[in-house]
């Protein structure tokens, strides 16, 4: 974890505010584009957020938050609640939505899904790569950084008010798409549902706010043994691994509690989890807060 201090707190878009965290004893950790953190809220929540400032510079973060009408309690502490010059811990930047080399890129950010291609924009710019950037929204005053990118990066920037304009299309912008270019896609599920059908899968990477909806079998029971401590859990039907063992003294760090932000990663070292994040979880690990295991037992680094 890191110790910040909210040096500011702006609204950039209606019920959207930008957070500026300083670090409060050096430099703070390097991240690269498409990188999020974890704030740790003065009401004991965990919230993930994009990192949406300058990878160069290690003296603050910046992210955006949105108020959630159906907020569980993050987003509406954020707004209400949170003013300059509280000390915040954060955890050290994670990154599921890694910005790969190429030579040109077609950003499509939806809304508040705008965070995590800012800095992936920027990147692109300096690495002289051919770039395209459709930024979606309701209206013009639901999206943020919509003027800080007109004044930036001028045409390079399509803005779309759907309010005023059409959606855009895009089966139209996938027929015009360079053999080398890359699509990032950001935004709600109704846009990244619509992007996976017209966009090729190899060159589609895509960052989900909402786990999708899947099917599994019944949860059951098992055991996991956690090999430092030498305690072996029960984790019944009815609880989350994560719960588990959190409910047994191990502190298992958790944001979203859905599968997509990677904050209760665990390491795996018997048994076979029963994957259900939307992450992608690499051999021998796995995201306690969704995934169960197909075997009786598991054994973990905790």
């Amino acid at each position: 974890m890191q110790l910040t201090i909210l040096d500011r707190a702006e609204q950039v878009a209606d019920d959207v505010l930008s957070l500026v965290l300083r670090s409060t004893d050096g430099p703070l950790a390097p991240w690269e584009p498409g990188a999020h953190i974890d704030l740790v809220l003065p009401n004991w929540l965990h919230r993930s957020y994009s990192l949406c400032g300058d990878p160069a510079d290690q003296e603050c973060y910046r992210v955006a938050v949105r108020h959630e009408p159906l907020s569980r309690g993050g987003s509406e502490y954020v707004h209400l609640f949170l003013r300059p010059g509280r000390k915040l811990e954060i955890s050290l930047p994670r990154n599921n939505f890694r910005f790969v080399p190429a030579p040109g890129y077609l950003f499509v950010a939806g809304g508040i899904g705008i965070t995590p291609i800012l800095p992936m924009l920027r990147a692109a710019v300096e690495a002289q790569a051919d770039v395209t950037l459709v930024y979606v929204g309701k209206t013009a005053s639901s999206m943020p950084f919509a003027d800080e990118l007109r004044s930036a990066y001028g045409d390079r920037v399509r803005i779309v008010a759907t309010d005023e304009q059409a959606r855009p299309d895009f089966a139209a912008l996938a027929a015009d798409l360079d053999p080398g270019t890359l699509i990032y896609c950001c935004g709600p599920a109704s846009m990244l549902a619509a992007a996976e059908a017209a966009f090729p899968t190899a060159r589609l990477h895509t960052e989900r706010f909402r786990p999708t909806k899947k099917s599994f079998g019944p949860d059951t029971s098992f055991e996991v043994t956690c090999v430092r401590s030498g305690q072996t859990i029960h984790v019944p039907e009815d609880e989350s691994l994560l719960d588990a063992l959190n409910h047994s003294g191990h502190r298992v760090p958790s944001g979203c509690r859905e599968g997509v932000c990677g904050s209760c990663e665990l390491t795996v070292l018997d048994g076979e989890p029963e994957h259900r994040d939307d992450i992608g979880a690499q051999t021998g690990r796995m995201f306690a807060c969704v995934s169960r295991a197909r075997s009786p037992r598991l054994v973990v680094d905790l």
